[in-house]
């Protein structure tokens, strides 16, 4: 059983871990940032009383990214003074007032709860009147992980308190290290707080020296975070040794870093040959950093759409600077590759431990291959183990942009689409073959993947040859057998989907033709008795209530026939290429007109009904028929886009853009 103590600082512990919010490393980054979180130890089944978060004082500014508590301090000091009257409790009667009590875990933690509070929330005040009480403290080992408070502050992204706290410190306390062999230079390094390492530094400037877990410096952790500023201030404080140079530059690639990969790079050129634990070289992992997505050709539509209406936002010049320095740092990687003495020495690095070529083309780095082709086209030549070009990889993947390289090749283009692999698929087998699951995803519903899998089996089937369309794999089957067979699942999918969608969309169009025909033959203000003529006929809003109804009810009754002919089609695999998405695009369009008009239609009424006075009323009435309309668009039109782009945008997808030759 746990004692009052224990139990009253359990939930310190917890409190602790809520307030500190410390940033989880990203999942691949490795076992030495997440070593180096685990080491973020709380004390454990110690509870004073129930914890009440501290209010930020005059010293508990920090960084930007620091997280503030708003609790008033006066509760924070009550609070100690019953920790302190509880810790002066006899152990017997705090066994009394809780059954079943244990023993203490670790009764050396107990007098720095308090300390260790105030380093998590900042509040230098308590801290300072601790210290002053108890110097030695300042160099104690507070939690079960043997982190100072100092570790603690840097950690939880303090400045304020770490400056004030180094200036009680000797320049060998702040080398203490926890149980895992980390300084608190290492905690400000995962924090990314430039200023918190200025301090230390200063202050001790052999700390940048000193390797904690898995013989990492500080830089290295801040570099596998991505902590830009802090990683170029420790790169000038830090002497690295030769076995430091290759994970640095592969810590810096990862986390997209690459201004200091190109530093480290310029300075030690041999690196490029140098190969990391998993023998790749630093080229092998740049094939793994598509620079397309930093250049901003693999934005979707309304992203780029904001970057040409905001051209000079800081957002685009980011991304563009950061395309430049991998585009230049894959330049200077190849071009020291290239000194090498012979083919066969450049074949064999770009080959082992796995081809950077076709790792490029299977993610789609065009720019990363365009850069390698440019100064060495022999390597369009190159084929797997299993006898595919890249461009046979480019089909199996999906990647339109590497598979457009082949457009540029002229005549010889006949020479790689003629490759068979190790099972007798040519080119347009490979196209047959249903597309990994995240290239399939990228499209909407099951109609949209399956008519883009119908474009990509057409547009090799022009290029191969006509003896290959007929040709059968080491299995027997031809490329149209194979892709039948193969979308078997989505064929039935995409025709579930393309009927569920028009028959939903039916009874919207259907309910707007009813009641836009009804508003018609019902005129707002009635008829003239005598002549028959509506009253309202010479009225401006008359006109268009009359316009607005038609169009409404014409649309309508399109967008009902374009729906019925989706539901009667016979769903065959071809319908998918141009028919039903046309009829599609046809029915959805006329339907967001068609709620458009009739929203315009029941304005106008307003306006008639009312007449020329309530102007308070029709206004905000007007405004408010907009909401459904911009309703529809916010949820349809995506779909609606994304169809267009299918149909239309996606035909041009396939074509020559003289990459190689530009």
């Amino acid at each position: 059983m746990m004692t009052e103590v224990e139990s009253a600082h359990e939930t310190h512990g917890s409190f602790v871990s809520k307030a500190t919010g410390h940033p989880l490393p990203p999942p691949d980054h490795g076992t030495p940032v997440i070593a180096l979180f685990n080491s973020f130890r709380q004390p454990q089944n110690l509870q004073p009383v129930p914890a009440i978060p501290p209010k930020l004082g005059k010293w508990d500014q920090s960084a930007p990214a620091q997280v503030h508590t708003n609790v008033f301090t006066e509760v924070l000091r009550k609070d100690q003074q019953d920790v302190t009257k509880i810790l002066e409790t006899p152990s017997q009667d705090v066994a009394n007032n809780v059954p079943n009590s244990a023993a203490l875990t670790n009764t050396n933690l107990v007098p720095y709860v308090i300390l260790h509070l105030a380093a998590l929330s900042g509040d230098w005040d308590i801290a300072r009147n601790f210290l002053q009480s108890k110097p030695q403290a300042v160099r104690a080992k507070i939690t079960k992980g043997s982190e100072t408070a100092l570790h603690i502050a840097a950690g939880a992204k303090r400045t304020i308190f770490v400056e004030e706290l180094v200036k009680w410190m000797t320049s060998n306390d702040l080398e203490l290290k926890n149980d895992v062999g980390n300084t608190a230079l290492h905690f400000a390094a995962v924090s990314g707080i430039k200023r918190i390492a200025e301090v230390m530094v200063d202050k001790n400037p052999t700390l940048p020296q000193i390797r904690g877990i898995k013989d990492l410096t500080p830089l290295h952790m801040a570099t596998l975070l991505g902590h830009r500023e802090i990683v170029w201030y420790l790169y000038d404080k830090t002497i690295l040794m030769d076995r430091d140079h290759m994970g640095l530059l592969i810590s810096a690639i990862t986390a997209d870093l690459y201004d200091v990969a190109l530093d480290i790079i310029q300075k030690n050129p041999q690196i490029a040959f140098a190969r990391d634990e998993n023998g790749e070289t630093p080229l092998h992992v740049m094939a793994r950093k598509p620079l397309a997505c930093y250049s901003g050709s693999q934005l979707g539509f309304w992203q780029r759409c904001k970057g040409s209406l905001l051209p000079h936002t800081k957002a685009p010049y980011g991304k563009k600077l950061m395309y430049m320095q991998a585009t230049q740092l894959v330049k200077q990687l190849w071009e020291k590759i290239l000194t090498l003495n012979s083919d066969s020495a450049i074949s064999d690095l770009i080959r082992t431990p796995s081809s950077l070529l076709f790792t490029a083309a299977e993610l789609g780095n065009i720019d990363f291959l365009i850069i390698l082709l440019r100064s060495y086209p022999g390597l369009i030549w190159h084929v797997d183990e299993q006898n595919r070009s890249i461009f046979h990889t480019a089909v199996i993947h999906r990647q339109e942009k590497v598979f457009n390289l082949i457009y540029e090749l002229g005549g010889l283009k006949e020479l790689i689409v003629s490759y068979k692999d190790n099972n007798n698929n040519n080119m347009l087998h490979l196209a047959a073959k249903l597309a990994p699951v995240i290239r399939l995803n990228d499209d909407t519903g099951a109609a949209l993947k399956l008519r883009r899998e119908l474009l990509w089996f057409k547009e090799v089937e022009k290029i191969v040859q006509p003896l290959y369309k007929e040709m059968r794999n080491s299995i027997g089957k031809t490329p149209q057998i194979l892709f039948t067979e193969e979308h078997k699942e989505l064929l039935r999918e995409g025709e579930v989907w393309m009927k569920g969608t028009a028959s939903s969309c039916m009874v919207v169009a259907t309910l707007i033709a009813t009641v836009m025909f009804a508003a018609f033959s019902t005129v707002p203000g009635g008829n003239n008795n005598d002549t028959g003529i509506p009253i309202f006929l010479q009225s401006r809003a008359f006109i268009v209530f009359a316009i607005s109804d038609a169009v409404s009810l014409i649309s309508s009754a399109a967008s009902i026939l374009s729906f019925l002919s989706v539901l009667m089609s016979r769903y065959a695999e071809g319908d998918f290429l141009h028919s039903l998405p046309n009829r599609l695009i046809v029915g959805l369009a006329t339907l967001f007109i068609s709620i458009t008009a009739m929203m315009i239609t029941f304005v106008a009424t307003v306006f008639i009904v009312l007449g020329s006075e309530f102007h308070g009323i029709k206004v905000p009435i007007a405004l408010v028929a907009g909401v459904p309309v911009g309703f529809y668009a916010l949820l349809q039109f995506p779909l609606l886009a994304d169809m267009i782009n299918h149909a239309y945008i996606s035909r041009v997808s396939f074509r020559p853009c003289n990459h190689l030759l530009h």
